[in-house]
């Protein structure tokens, strides 16, 4: 079997309010809940890697991530659970340390964290922080955490938080926790995880895979210039799997529709449309919707293009029902998995 066929596979949610099956809205706290039954899912099925995202906004019920992974560490056994992703510049390195390494704990040394600045921004105002520091947060706050991450008492300063010295955090973790920096295609973004030693995660959510090869090519020769060992790169992108491909284009549309131009009309956008859709779900487009059939090919593709070792697929978006997700999630590990390694070996 060939390195690409021990591909990790994963999932990612950003607990997005979903209808059920009347057309009405869930709450936030049934979101919550349904989210931690997907996740134990994911864990019977035999996938790597459950992921939920880091939100402030009417549209996903999830503002505290490590919280909801802890109640599905509770309930699984061999999935890793992290973040998709920890907004770090808005949070503070310390807390994040402590959150994760606490869950690390509860899950028996099961915790991931992937950082990001994130696409939303709604926390900078809502925790007191100045959107013109944006980059200038982030290159802080990963440093620190860096530091954190060995486990020893840090000595530390910063011009946007305050320094310490000499201080030890509490927990450790039993055998270091799993880190990770996402990154939306800037080539500073890759050459800093790389210099800093995380692991590197592609966020493709517009646009054929091959876009991103440099990118994956400047993180292997930054990690040689660093004189760091090779360390994982992975890609997160959206989808949804159901028995054929029109049913699968069928079930997810409204909700792609309803993000899209949810988050258009803030950010000037176009209205979606199917013949966009269309296109995105195509060889050159960034979603991977289909059949077991469909969507394993396109995976097996973009693992050789960019030669990966995990791939995520983020399986909720907008108001896609609850139900459909569980059906997706289950074809995702006992078909798509199995398809993907096939075709890689």
């Amino acid at each position: 079997m060939s390195d690409l066929a021990s591909v990790e596979l994963g999932l990612d949610t950003f607990g997005d309010i979903t209808r059920d099956e009347s057309g009405e809205l869930r709450t936030g706290a049934q979101t919550i809940r349904d989210v931690v039954d997907e996740a134990v899912l994911a864990d019977q099925v035999g996938l790597s890697f459950f992921g939920v995202g880091e939100h402030h906004r009417r549209e996903f019920a999830v503002s505290s991530p490590e919280i909801v992974l802890a109640a599905a560490a509770a309930r699984t056994e061999r999935i890793h659970l992290g973040t998709a992703v920890t907004v770090l510049s808005s949070d503070d390195p310390v807390r994040v340390y402590e959150r994760f390494a606490t869950l690390d704990a509860v899950a028996h040394g099961r915790a991931e964290v992937i950082l990001g600045r994130g696409s939303f921004i709604e926390s900078f105002p809502l925790f007191g922080y100045d959107l013109r520091d944006y980059e200038a947060l982030f290159d802080e706050k990963l440093d620190l955490f860096s530091q954190l991450l060995e486990e020893k008492p840090v000595t530390w300063q910063g011009t946007l938080r305050a320094p310490l010295t000499d201080a030890d955090v509490f927990p450790k973790t039993e055998n270091g926790l799993r880190a990770w920096v996402g990154v939306g295609g800037t080539p500073e973004s890759v050459v800093r995880a790389a210099r800093y030693g995380y692991g590197l995660m592609l966020a493709i959510i517009g646009g054929p895979a091959d876009r991103f090869r440099p990118f994956a090519d400047l993180y292997r020769r930054s990690l040689t210039t660093f004189e760091r060992a090779p360390l994982p790169i992975g890609v997160h992108s959206p989808g949804h799997v159901a028995d054929t491909d029109q049913q699968a284009w069928e079930e997810a549309y409204e909700g792609f529709e309803a993000m899209n131009n949810t988050i258009g009309r803030e950010r000037g956008w176009p209205p979606y449309s199917r013949m966009r859709f269309q296109r995105d779900v195509g060889p050159e487009g960034a979603l991977y919707v289909g059949s077991p059939e469909t969507v394993a090919r396109k995976i097996a593709d973009t693992v050789r293009t960019l030669g990966v070792q995990r791939f995520d697929m983020k399986f909720s978006t907008g108001t896609l029902s609850h139900a459909r997700m569980m059906r997706s999630i289950e074809l995702y590990g006992t078909k798509v998995a199995p398809l993907v390694r096939d075709l890689l070996s």
